[in-house]
C-alpha cells in the first residue's frame, strides 16, 4: 500500500488533523531501525504534501529485518541508506519526533532557538530481540504496527 488509491487516507485531506505539519522529521540513535520504518509508514500513510524523512543522531549500518518488513509491507521503495543528522540537505522541520531518549535530548539541543515542535514518541528498539527468524520479525513488526498507530492517532482523524 503506497499509493492514495490504496490508502484512501493518504489522498483524503479533509480526514487529517488540521494542524498537520508541513515537514516531519523522525529521529533515533542510528536510522537504522525505528526512524526509517516511521518514515516508510508515514509517507505511506501521509498526503503527499507533507515532507517526511529520518535520521540518526548518527548513522548506523543498515538492518536486513527493517527491508524484510517493509519489502512485505509494499514499503521497500520508501527505504534509504542509513544517514546522520548532519547529512540531512535541510535541517529545518515543522515537527521532529524523536523515538529515543539519546534522540530527543539531541532534537531539544538542536532546536533551541528555532520554531520547531519537538515530540517524544519512545519506541522499542527490536534489534535486541532474539529466538527464531519469525520471532524477530514479529518483534520488528509489532514496532512498525505501534508507529503506525502513533501517525495514524497524531495526524489522521478517524
Amino acid at each position: 500500500m503506497t499509493g492514495p488509491e490504496q490508502n484512501p487516507a493518504a489522498g483524503d485531506l479533509a480526514g487529517r488533523d488540521p494542524d498537520l505539519p508541513s515537514s516531519i522529521l523522525f529521529l533515533c540513535r542510528m536510522n537504522a531501525v525505528r526512524s526509517p520504518m516511521a518514515e516508510a509508514a508515514a509517507r505511506a500513510m501521509l498526503p503527499r504534501s507533507v515532507f517526511v524523512s529520518s535520521a540518526g543522531v548518527r548513522p548506523g549500518e543498515a538492518d536486513p529485518f527493517v527491508a524484510a518488513l517493509l519489502g512485505q509491507e509494499g514499503m521497500a521503495d520508501k527505504l534509504h541508506p542509513p544517514r546522520g543528522f548532519e547529512d540531512l540537505d535541510d535541517a529545518y522541520f515543522d515537527l521532529i519526533v524523536t523515538l529515543a531518549p539519546e534522540a530527543h535530548h539531541k532534537a531539544l539541543d538542536m532546536t533551541r532557538a528555532l520554531a520547531t515542535t519537538v515530540e517524544y514518541w519512545p519506541t522499542a528498539d527490536p534489534s535486541s530481540a532474539s529466538g527464531t527468524r519469525d520471532q524477530i520479525m514479529g518483534a520488528y513488526r509489532d514496532v512498525l504496527n505501534h508507529l503506525k498507530a502513533r501517525i495514524r492517532s497524531r495526524f489522521l482523524k478517524g
